[in-house]
């Protein structure tokens, strides 16, 4: 088994990476997915958030994640807070998914906030999404509706771009066409297929 660290700041374009990666017989374990799952309604996970938070629910009950946002972006207390209740449910899921996986398996921890976390170092390998961040700003306010400032704020709160580039073992530029996506990919996958055997 090869176990990979994917991250990228915000709109770099991981995602696209996991996605090909998928398509050609990884096993990809979406650290947001499971972030969604740990505090999905009726799970401990939320119930601590209630408790840590106060009443963060929607009308049907699940979680108001912008209310959440509004609380926890920019206070760095209750940032710390509310992951010290879900990474730690995020990370034994994973484990657990990993556990499940073929001896002979690539499996993907897509992971956005990797390098803060300190997690650099748990992973056979990293593979670093990378795009100048003129290019986040122009993601973020075309294709998620941000403001300029919205988007600058975002890519701000995370690791720098050269944080992420000095722990990489492969990168990938996101910054060309699709095209040029796919032919990377198919540059390192079977260097990755080969090294899990």
């Amino acid at each position: 088994m090869l176990r990979v660290g994917l991250t990228g700041g915000i709109g770099a374009g991981k995602s696209s990476v996991a996605t090909r990666l998928r398509e050609r017989g990884a096993v990809v374990i979406d650290s947001d997915v499971l972030a969604r799952e740990v505090v999905a309604r009726g799970t401990d996970g939320l119930a601590e958030v209630v408790e840590a938070f106060g009443d963060v629910l929607t009308a049907d009950g699940e979680l108001d994640r912008p209310a959440v946002g509004r609380i926890v972006f920019g206070d760095e207390v209750a940032r710390r807070k509310l992951e010290a209740i879900i990474h730690p449910r995020v990370r034994a899921r994973a484990a657990e998914i990993e556990a499940g996986a073929p001896a002979d398996a690539v499996v993907v921890h897509d992971i956005p906030l990797l390098v803060e976390t300190g997690q650099s170092d748990k992973f056979d390998l990293l593979l670093v999404v990378d795009v100048p961040v003129e290019v986040q700003v122009e993601r973020l306010t075309r294709d998620r509706g941000m403001t300029r400032a919205e988007a600058e704020s975002r890519i701000a709160s995370q690791a720098t771009r050269e944080q992420r580039l000095a722990v990489a073992d492969v990168v990938v530029d996101t910054s060309g066409s699709l095209a040029e996506l796919d032919a990377r990919v198919d540059e390192i996958w079977p260097t990755l297929a080969e090294r899990a055997r």
